[in-house]
């Protein structure tokens, strides 16, 4: 019996991007390794032709300077204007899936925060992308589309336009997250990594807290990323051990490519009209034939929201009617993150008990400081402790451990020297995940007990 593909469609939403006329020329040098062309509008318009002797690389310039991934929205006016278009009902049921439903995005939304250099004139602070987005989303009642979690590791020189691969370099990522679950309580559950670029440190990260992850990025043939400087050797998106089959898996806790016995669960997502890791028809036939077998499959498929989607999906549609019709019999689903993660990876009646917490605050008696309480009542928390947030009066979002019980179910944090004093501390939130998604978030307010 056939079973269903599960179409994912992720954005990495990450609001308007400007670019420089002189900086496409740049690409070339830096993907390419082409360099010496002059950045003159005939020499561009040549690329864009492929009329311009590179060497053999004629295609290859004409993939990264074409006029749909060059052509970048530089405002929130022309973000919304392409928003409104492909997020119009209308739209998203120019298709329906086979069960009637119409498309689905799932926006992995990036903070741009603490840069120093913004020639790409990115929309900067806390939440500024994940609230706009957000705001949509509560226009918009009626569709399936969720908010996840995109994250680029601060560079070395603090430019915004680029991306490290160290996750412990700075303490964004901590402040991003502590100030997403007290002032906007939520945690993320689904998980792409910017530049699809994961390293040791970035997978323990994750198998702290989240379960879902679509950053896997294999391709058939992995000479495919040697020809572009940035992905050649593994610089950016190293996925070249990892499975191309469409299957979701445990990652290795020493390589993330590998299957292992990790936690969390690792999906394929590749890109559209890019110069890279394509999805393609026979990608899409694969998905098919996979499902077709009886085994769920999810299908992953990653753009930008600073270029043109509506021509990027009306062609994953083409490619979803042509495998459709080879295979009849395969059902396939427009879907949200978690719950294709739900339905490809968990037997049906394996969901568990919903995770639930439980914060209490104690005060200082006896021969104990002053600390907080957090007890799982029900469900299993998803990694060795919940995520823990602190806002002090000085407006600072601070992370920090907890201390454990021999229960596994207990968690305490302290306030004396080695943490804070209770006198400093506005709020305290936690957040927490299970295996299957659920999800748990808590808050307490400490401004009239310290006062």
């Amino acid at each position: 019996m056939s079973a269903t593909v599960h179409f994912v469609h992720c954005v990495d939403t990450e609001g308007p991007l400007y670019e420089s006329p002189e900086v496409k020329f740049q690409r070339l040098e830096e993907y390419l390794g082409i360099s010496g062309i002059a950045p003159t509008s005939i020499n561009l318009e040549l690329i864009r032709q492929g009329e311009l002797d590179l060497g053999g690389r004629e295609q290859d310039a004409r993939n990264l300077l074409g006029d749909h991934n060059q052509n970048f929205m530089d405002d929130w006016s022309k973000v919304d204007e392409m928003l409104d278009r492909v997020t119009d009902p209308q739209f998203r049921n120019r298709m329906t899936d086979s069960f009637g439903g119409g498309w689905v995005f799932n926006w992995f939304c990036l903070d741009h925060v603490n840069y120093d250099y913004n020639p790409r004139r990115r929309a900067t602070g806390f939440h500024a992308v994940f609230d706009h987005y957000r705001q949509r989303l509560l226009q918009q009642s009626d569709c399936s589309d969720a908010l996840h979690w995109h994250f680029h590791p601060m560079s070395t020189y603090r430019d915004a336009h680029n991306c490290a691969t160290h996750y412990f370099r700075s303490p964004e990522i901590f402040e991003i997250l502590s100030r997403k679950v007290i002032e906007r309580q939520w945690f993320p559950v689904a998980f792409r990594a910017g530049f699809q670029a994961e390293r040791p440190d970035s997978n323990w990260f994750l198998e702290q807290w989240i379960p879902f992850d679509t950053s896997n990025m294999a391709v058939a043939d992995p000479a495919e990323f040697d020809a572009h400087v940035d992905f050649r050797n593994g610089r950016s998106g190293d996925w070249r051990q990892a499975p191309a089959d469409w299957s979701v898996y445990h990652p290795s806790h020493d390589n993330y490519q590998v299957p292992g016995h990790c936690r969390r669960l690792i999906a394929r997502s590749l890109n559209v009209f890019n110069r890279i890791a394509n999805l393609d028809q026979p990608e899409m036939d694969k998905a098919f034939a996979r499902a077709a077998e009886g085994l769920p499959t999810l299908v992953g498929v990653a753009n930008h929201d600073y270029r043109d989607m509506e021509p990027e999906i009306e062609y994953l549609r083409d490619l979803i009617a042509v495998s459709a019709k080879k295979y009849p019999d395969v059902p396939f689903m427009f879907d949200e993150a978690v719950n294709a993660f739900q339905a490809v990876a968990f037997k049906e009646g394996d969901k568990p008990a919903a995770v639930d917490l439980e914060l209490h605050f104690r005060p200082a008696g006896g021969n104990d400081v002053a600390y907080v309480e957090i007890v799982c009542a029900a469900g299993e928390v998803f990694g060795p402790q919940p995520f823990l947030a602190i806002e002090t009066k000085s407006r600072r979002f601070i992370h920090d451990n907890l201390d454990f019980s021999p229960s596994g179910r207990k968690w305490y944090y302290a306030f004396h020297g080695d943490t804070l004093p209770l006198e400093d501390v506005v709020r305290i939130g936690i957040a927490a995940n299970d295996r299957y998604g659920n999800q748990c978030i808590r808050q307490l307010d400490l401004t009239g007990i310290t006062s």
